[in-house]
């Protein structure tokens, strides 16, 4: 009988490339990977892995076990969800992935208050990217995981993945406090038309959708500085080196030299939105990761 946690062993060094990050991703040490790899050859009598430079890949027996073995591994987590639903206990690990801004504004408090009131449950929080959550969520690397998307800009999830509305977030464009725009009460983008503007990098949702708010006058935005992180974005700002788009979710608070001012035609809103698996869908621990993140 093949050794399921020695699959999973198997499949997270297909996917890191490696038995150190297996390893990592895993919670185990590297030791305990190469053994359970290696028990895995024992029971099959099959070399599953070879060595390629400094890492590892798999052999083609590997890549087969690996495959066929991903429709046992997602009914197994699928009995298990089962399982923890009949007893009605939130218990076990579950993985939480999610943006910046979400971890910020929404994550830690929701964790907080998730483990008071379920002290069995483990909950482990890594900060991803949106379209790197949904990768890790699919794979079966996370659980649950917190994505966003703008208008049009939106992430796509597969269709083995589920997604649940969880809230909407609005963006402000903030200005330094004596911008000749920082009085009024709300702009559209033609007042913005030749503004110098704050952004992310070229490929991100947010810098797509700032795009697309310009949309409408046939031109690009202007793009002065370009920021990873929206607290650089307001430094930026605050010395009056451009405009930035950024959502209230997370936000720090503004200093004195700084404006908020909301957008409209359009409103620029961003969806947040959990995925999680389907074959979890019965999971009281992703039911109570849920109803915590929507309040």
């Amino acid at each position: 009988m093949i050794d399921l946690g020695a699959l999973v062993a198997l499949r997270a060094v297909d996917e890191h490339g490696s038995v150190v990050g297996a390893a990592e991703s895993l919670g185990f040490t590297p030791s305990a990977v190469s053994q359970q790899v290696k028990r895995l050859e024992r029971q099959t009598g099959i070399a599953l892995l070879e060595r390629v430079g400094r890492g590892v890949v798999l052999t083609g027996a590997g890549r087969h076990l690996v495959d066929a073995g991903a429709a046992v591994l997602t009914d197994l987590e699928a009995v298990e969800a089962g399982l923890h639903r009949r007893s009605g206990h939130v218990v076990g690990h579950l993985r939480l992935a999610a943006f910046s801004t979400a971890v910020r504004g929404l994550v830690a408090g929701a964790a907080r208050d998730l483990l008071a009131a379920h002290p069995d449950l483990r909950l482990t929080i890594v900060e991803q990217e949106p379209w790197e959550t949904v990768d890790l969520v699919a794979a079966g690397r996370v659980d649950v995981g917190l994505v966003h998307s703008w208008g049009g800009a939106k992430v796509e999830v597969p269709d083995h993945c589920v997604r649940t509305p969880v809230l909407a977030d609005e963006a402000d464009v903030i200005l330094r406090h004596d911008h000749h725009l920082a009085d009024r009460t709300v702009l559209t983008p033609r007042d913005l038309a030749d503004e110098p503007w704050i952004a992310t990098s070229e490929g991100t949702i947010c810098r797509e959708w700032l795009g697309r708010m310009y949309a409408t006058l046939d031109r690009r935005p202007r793009i002065a500085h370009v920021s990873a992180e929206f607290d650089s974005h307001l430094a930026l700002a605050a010395a009056g080196l451009g405009i930035a788009l950024v959502p209230r979710l997370g936000r720090a608070p503004l200093s004195a030299d700084l404006r908020a001012v909301p957008v409209t035609d359009p409103v620029p809103t961003r969806d947040v939105v959990a995925v999680h698996r389907r074959s979890m869908g019965d999971s009281p621990a992703v039911a109570a990761v849920l109803a915590a993140l929507a309040g």
